[in-house]
């Protein structure tokens, strides 16, 4: 069973930066896409939402600080994890450009395992459902790297929205989603599904649990929430 892979949006305008940031995010397990202006990163932005944005200070139409302003000022933006990548290694300029919203900031020339190590430290802070690292509620046990669930050590069958619902459950336990929320974190709001689709969701990630379907727990009138208690 497949699961949707991470997508980073590259936004840089030197070929060979992009040629080696696609080919060590690719190696890492993640989705590469890449762009080579301001204007083109906000079109991609209009039409898909990526899990991260790695932006380069100089672009060729307007300075990625702007373009970064612009992505924080538009409220639907304003949680994507942002990484500035920069020749510009001027104290100013690092704390210019996390003031105006970058979470992190990396200097030209980096390491491939540099950049590996803070993507997903970032991942871990900003978007735990998209952590590496296996998790789990109970006798549940969910390994994002192999796609598999183990209830009480023990491999069972599940659906593919079933595993995506079930991660994002255990990213964020004790937590309470409404249906949709979950839609919009769980499938995107790129996707057209009624929201009483995720009860069916619910339901087959229930039965697919066996006896640990408790841990799936429904708070009337608000939505969904995973809890050991």
């Amino acid at each position: 069973m497949a699961v949707d892979k991470t997508t980073i949006l590259i936004v840089e305008d030197e070929p060979a930066i992009v040629e080696l940031v696609s080919f060590t995010l690719r190696e890492s397990g993640w989705n590469p896409v890449a762009v080579h202006s301001a204007a083109e990163a906000w079109d991609f932005l209009q039409r898909r939402t990526p899990h991260l944005v790695l932006l380069d200070w100089m672009l060729p139409d307007q300075t990625g600080l702007r373009l970064l302003m612009r992505i924080r000022g538009d409220r639907q933006f304003q949680s994507i994890p942002i990484i500035m990548l920069t020749a510009k290694s001027m104290e100013e300029d690092k704390i210019a450009g996390l003031d105006n919203g970058a979470d992190d900031y990396i200097t030209k020339p980096f390491s491939p395992r540099e950049l590996t190590s803070r993507i997903k430290a970032l991942l871990r802070r900003k978007s735990p459902e998209h952590a590496q690292s296996a998790m789990s509620a109970g006798p549940v046990t969910l390994d994002p790297v192999s796609c598999t669930v183990m209830l009480n050590a023990q491999k069972i069958d599940i659906g593919h929205a079933e595993f995506k619902l079930l991660k994002f459950f255990l990213a964020h336990p004790e937590r309470v989603f409404s249906r949709s929320q979950l839609l919009d974190k769980v499938w995107g709001d790129h996707v057209v599904i009624e929201e009483r689709t995720v009860d069916v969701h619910v339901l087959r990630l229930r039965k697919a649990l066996k006896e640990a379907e408790s841990l799936i727990k429904t708070v009337r009138s608000v939505g969904y929430m995973l809890s050991e208690k």
